[in-house]
């Protein structure tokens, strides 16, 4: 039998481990499905709120291309608080759609605060009926792999609406390959609709 010194023991195991441990190593899972299950539970959050005040969302996403309609959507009951949404991934139905201002794309692009801002007021405005729409979701940013308009890969921005402001969110910077820039959107859009639902029902 090969003998070796403990010092040398520990380097072996620590480089080339015996193929019986990784059966006990942790593995970190993806970002996308360690957030997954999150994500649902925060679009519940958002349902049983907007059911309690007797408000509704609509939602103006461009880089989580329906992601956050999906999320609410899949939630049982979203209908009666759930208008719907426009997938403006396209600048010109940016203005066209959700009236973003065409010289403030034209000076900044559509990557800025600004423009979710007045992504989050057009989904007010667009989804509105016979009653206006409470509440606006905004989302605009850059997913990758290549960077836009000179804004890096996970720099995104959120704009949240309701009937007395529009506000635009951000910068957000999310690390990982497109996919889970996408689903930390998603995440990140939710909690922040959340944040304000939970500190209008604390004031009243």
């Amino acid at each position: 039998m090969l003998k070796y010194p403990i010092s040398t023991v520990s380097t072996i195991l620590r480089h080339h481990p015996p193929l019986h441990l990784f059966s006990t190593m942790a593995v970190e899972p993806k970002y996308v499905e360690r957030t997954s299950e999150t994500v649902r539970d925060v679009a519940a959050d958002v349902i049983r709120l907007l059911k309690k005040a007797g408000e509704t969302v609509g939602v103006a996403e461009s880089l989580t291309g329906g992601g956050i309609m999906a999320k609410i959507t899949s939630v049982s009951g979203a209908s009666s608080v759930f208008r719907g949404g426009i997938v403006s991934y396209a600048t010109p139905l940016k203005q066209h759609l959700l009236k973003v201002d065409g010289d403030l794309i034209a000076q900044h692009g559509v990557i800025h605060e600004d423009v979710a801002q007045q992504m989050a007021a057009g989904a007010r405005t667009a989804t509105s009926t016979d009653s206006p729409t409470t509440w606006g979701i905004g989302t605009t940013g850059v997913a990758g792999p290549d960077s836009q308009d000179g804004k890096p890969v996970g720099m995104v921005f959120i704009g949240i609406a309701s009937p007395e402001q529009a506000r635009g969110l951000g910068p957000f910077h999310f690390p990982g390959d497109r996919d889970q820039v996408r689903q930390a959107t998603i995440l990140e859009a939710l909690a922040q609709l959340r944040k304000e639902l939970l500190a209008r029902e604390k004031s009243n």
